[in-house]
């Protein structure tokens, strides 16, 4: 983080078709190219257990393909969404609402975040300049940037009266596809995204809706080297092609409950799955 800012030379096509375009973009660590999609996603501060591991669940999910995952680093969602990013291999860019300088950087207690960020391979990228301090009105003009870049957008949780909703509208201004996650009807966290789905959003319940709306079929994940494994356990990693439940692998696997674990034991001793929120994916 005690590097300066530099500015992004050559503007994402995406940013410069917008009307409200930004005039110059600053960024720290290593901005993606154009071999990736991005996905921005965004939900309520005040999350719910619900919203944390769908967000997890799903961001797990894109492990492997070439997706950016953008989001604001505020506290809440945009949080979990770094974090779960970062676990799952993937590019995350942290859009705050704030220049990019030490003293400035917004939100404080998300510092760390910010510089764990860069040493993944991440970047922060803002339109202000270097020491330029929060503001009610930054906020918009960042949801911008992010709706902007983002060849989708996906909103976990958003209250009636949410930050996330302008950075949706926002989308959908700009001819992006807008996802959401269904709630719980009694949810304030969810009147937000209930909202967009009547108003036309796609539906979001895993990884597999992001994929199809990014334009990915399974078989365009990244290649990974699978020289270690027997032909059985390559077919377990064919059959998580998105994150499931040891139950629910056990219906699409043909053989043994003790095979499935014994096979199971060997994948993740070598590094190829892992086990998180009661969901085997692969890493």
């Amino acid at each position: 983080m005690a590097t300066a800012p530099k500015v992004l030379e050559n503007i994402p096509s995406r940013l410069l078709e917008i009307h409200d375009k930004p005039k110059k973009l600053y960024y720290k660590g290593v901005f993606p190219g154009d071999d990736f999609k991005y996905l921005s996603i965004v939900g309520s501060r005040k999350f719910t257990n619900y919203g944390k591991d769908v967000c997890e669940s799903i961001i797990a999910g894109l492990a492997n393909y070439p997706i950016v995952i953008v989001s604001g680093l505020a506290l809440g969602i945009d949080t979990i969404a770094h974090e779960s990013a970062i676990r799952a291999g993937l590019k995350t860019i942290a859009v705050p609402g704030s220049g990019l300088g030490e003293k400035v950087l917004y939100p404080r207690s998300n510092f760390a975040l910010a510089n764990k960020i860069l040493a993944s391979g991440g970047c922060l990228l803002s339109e202000f300049e270097e020491n330029f301090a929060v503001t009610n009105w930054s906020f918009p003009m960042r949801n911008r940037i992010m709706a902007g870049l983002s060849h989708a957008v996906l909103i976990i949780e958003a209250e009636e009266k949410s930050g996330s909703l302008i950075t949706a509208r926002l989308a959908m201004e700009y001819g992006r596809d807008v996802l959401a996650v269904p709630g719980p009807v009694f949810s304030p966290q969810s009147i937000g995204t209930n909202s967009l789905l009547k108003e036309g959003a796609c539906p979001c319940s895993s990884a597999k809706d992001v994929l199809e709306i990014l334009g990915f079929k399974e078989q365009e994940r990244v290649n990974k080297n699978y020289e270690d494994c027997t032909d059985e356990e390559k077919a377990i990693l064919k059959l998580l092609y998105e994150p499931i439940s040891k139950e629910e692998l056990m219906q699409k696997y043909d053989g043994s409950t003790a095979n499935l674990n014994t096979i199971l034991s060997l994948l993740e001793i070598k590094g190829h799955i892992k086990e998180t929120l009661g969901e085997i994916r692969k890493i």
